[in-house]
């Protein structure tokens, strides 16, 4: 696994709770590869019949208690959501690894896909930062997912390691040889192509200083139509649906729609 490992930084501190928001949720148990046991929330659409359900991929710092507020309004405008949190985030067992996050993922789809309650036919993927990189490959494998949006989604393991590395004075004798450390392993340029002919979203702030904006022109550049590229102007990482959301709401709910009313590939 080399440096991998130092990717991930998960705790499993309680940031909230769906309760404080008010929202009717309910509490999962997801089982994964390896006997690791997945928690999740699972939120159902206020009022019946759901469009449709979205799976998110939260980033990678935390647990979901600190994740789910960035897809607690979808519920009002008629999406069942999964949360969920990786193996060795939060309360779900198990220790992450790259491959880990992936298998989690295909779990908690998989999860989806087994519920009465949800449409098998409509079906897409929220994944932010780590979680756009995790859902690229995930749709790019499971045709089940009709769409997939990404915010703030790195495009290389390694390529985003150096970003980071080169930022950093103290580090940059280290900026050469770690990231050859690093795998190449489920990059997202690798897979993103492959989503095609379903529809993929890519927003990403033009100041993100975690994850440079040229990452998300090279998705970008490197997925099959239809595709569409969102940069916020003078947003940083996750801004979009925090500063704007007034603009992300209807600009999400419109491709989501598209991408369920567009004939299954």
């Amino acid at each position: 696994m080399g440096l991998d490992r130092f990717f991930y930084h998960p705790n499993r501190c309680d940031y909230g709770s769906p309760a404080d928001l008010g929202l009717s949720f309910e509490t999962v148990a997801i089982r994964s590869t390896a006997g690791v046991r997945l928690h999740g929330w699972f939120f159902p659409a206020r009022r019946p019949p759901a469009a449709g359900t979205i799976l998110h991929l939260h980033g990678n710092a935390g647990n979901v208690t600190g994740h789910f507020q960035h897809v607690a309004w979808l519920p009002a405008d008629h999406w069942n959501v999964l949360c969920f949190d990786y193996r060795g985030y939060g309360r779900s067992t198990g220790r992450v690894t790259r491959a880990g996050t992936l298998d989690d993922a295909c779990a908690a789809l998989d999860f989806l896909l087994a519920r009465s309650d949800v449409d098998p036919a409509r079906v897409a993927a929220f994944g932010q930062s780590l979680g756009g990189a995790v859902g690229i490959v995930l749709a790019a494998r499971r045709s089940e997912i009709r769409g997939l949006v990404v915010d703030g989604a790195f495009d290389s393991y390694r390529r985003v390691a150096r970003y980071h590395i080169l930022r950093s004075p103290l580090l940059l004798p280290l900026a050469w040889w770690v990231p050859w450390f690093i795998s190449r392993r489920f990059d997202p340029i690798d897979h993103v192509a492959r989503i095609a002919p379903r529809g993929i979203l890519i927003m990403h702030g033009t100041a993100d200083e975690i994850v440079p904006v040229s990452m998300a022109r090279r998705l970008y550049a490197a997925a099959g139509e239809p595709r569409e590229l969102w940069l916020v102007e003078r947003a940083n990482h996750y801004e979009a649906m925090q500063d704007r959301f007034d603009e992300a709401r209807p600009r999400l709910l419109a491709f989501l729609e598209r991408c369920m009313s567009d004939p299954h590939p």
